[in-house]
């Protein structure tokens, strides 16, 4: 039998990969096995992942982690919030999971619920009231009444819907089940008031399942296919790429923040009750689920999704794209102008270097010059943000934040990180910058005693 190891697949809206868990006297080693791209798919104006290519892609990552001779003893899954697909009642896919970034939900997320209806709603979700939300994406689909509605045996979130084609178990986990608008942030369960209201079918929707709680074997078809061992299992981890980042920190107190930076930027602090008031509502917050019925209080803020845009462009342009250098480049610059990252303009434009110009000509402000002035720019507008963040949070709190843990791709900038302190006024320190994996991981091997 070959050394014991633990699988993390970690999938993030612009890339995947698969990360191997070795536990050594209580301490956990991570290697990377495979890594992929994630893309979205066009078709007939409607924006898809394509689910079938990253399930692929996640079997070859763990195939080669049993080829390197690890004997695999579980598997935890974690994708990005609030997107979804459905199985019918034989288990099939009925279509491509559709993105948050696709438009359908413009229209119904400013027609379907009066700002009072919004605030009202979140009294009992929590979550901020945002287009992406699974919420919204369901209305759209009521709206234009999609038949799969109709026909649906299930719901799964991204997370789950791997999870099922592993095991064969339909559930629902915790941590991404509350991203979608739909559960009780008190209860720890559906709003089946809401559902009710929204005239959805009660038995679309699975059983919750809490993280670290259960195993599930892995189906035995897909066991004899990937070469696992018989008492390989499934455990469900904190299946909200967020929340496994989170668990990753060892001082999780009310005043230790965390920033998970990257393609979003998730600033917040985890809490034991969920804060519910008109004041977090009128500030964007949401109250995700977290490990062990905690709370985070958080706010989604678009973080490294522009530079992400920024340097495919140039990439493709065949210019200057290394982060590393990037990185040096925007050290040199001494441009100042800050934009608001959560702006709409860029959520999703065709071409991010015109947005920026776009934005800065309609507010009279310097533009970008250089890439330098490009990348510092962000970086400088991502402290502000993080600075407002943070005030918004210490009038909420019953303590004042005292220190910020940063965590993932954005903590290997020093010059984001020493910016974050300087506008912010507060330490910065930097966790796992692979926090995703090493709290899936992590949950893993406390769930099966190792740790």
């Amino acid at each position: 039998m070959g050394q014991e190891g633990y699988i993390a697949a970690d999938f993030g809206g612009g890339s995947g990969r698969v990360m191997l868990g070795i536990v050594n006297n209580g301490q956990i080693e991570l290697k990377e096995i495979h890594r992929f791209n994630n893309r979205q798919i066009l078709i007939n104006n409607r924006l898809y992942w394509d689910f079938p290519y990253l399930f692929e892609e996640m079997k070859q990552g763990i195939k080669k982690a049993v080829k390197e001779g690890y004997y695999i003893k579980s598997i935890g899954i974690d994708t990005w919030g609030v997107d979804f697909g459905f199985i019918d009642n034989n288990g099939h896919l009925l279509s491509l999971p559709v993105s948050y970034r696709d438009k359908r939900t413009e229209d119904v997320f400013n027609s379907r619920f009066t700002q009072e209806q919004k605030k009202e709603l979140y009294h009992t979700s929590g979550l901020q009231s945002m287009n992406i939300n699974s919420l919204y994406q369901l209305c759209s689909m009521i709206e234009e009444n999609n038949p799969v509605l109709d026909v649906a045996g299930k719901m799964l979130f991204m997370p789950d819907l791997f999870s099922y084609y592993l095991t064969g178990e339909a559930f629902n986990e915790y941590t991404i089940a509350s991203t979608s608008d739909l559960l009780s942030a008190k209860d720890r369960n559906w709003n089946y008031d809401l559902i009710d209201k929204l005239h959805l079918r009660r038995e679309m929707f699975c059983q919750i399942v809490k993280p670290g709680k259960e195993k599930f074997p892995i189906k035995e078809s897909v066991r004899k296919e990937l070469n696992l061992p018989d008492d390989c299992v499934l455990i469900p981890v904190a299946s909200h790429d967020t929340q496994s980042a989170v668990y990753s920190i060892k001082n999780s107190k009310s005043n230790n923040a965390f920033l998970s930076s990257g393609t979003w930027s998730l600033l917040g602090c985890q809490i034991d009750d969920p804060v519910l008031s008109d004041d977090a509502f009128k500030n964007g917050f949401s109250n995700e689920g977290s490990v062990n019925d905690r709370i985070c209080f958080l706010q989604n803020i678009t973080g490294l999704w522009t530079l992400q845009c920024l340097t495919k462009q140039w990439q493709n342009r065949g210019e200057e794209s290394d982060l590393k250098i990037l990185n040096i480049l925007a050290e040199q610059s001494d441009f100042d102008v800050i934009v608001d990252v959560d702006d709409a303009i860029f959520q999703s434009p065709d071409d991010m270097e015109q947005a920026f110009r776009s934005y800065c000509k309609t507010h009279a402000l310097a533009t970008p010059q250089t890439k330098g002035d490009y990348v510092r720019c962000i970086f400088l507008s991502l402290a502000s943000r993080y600075a407002k963040g943070i005030s918004q949070m210490n009038n909420l709190l019953t303590e004042p934040i005292k220190e910020l843990t940063v965590m993932g791709g954005g903590s290997k900038s020093k010059l984001l990180n020493s910016l974050t302190s300087s506008v912010c006024g507060i330490e910065v320190q930097t966790g796992e910058a692979e926090a995703t994996a090493m709290g899936n991981i992590l949950l893993q091997a406390q769930t099966l005693n190792v740790i």
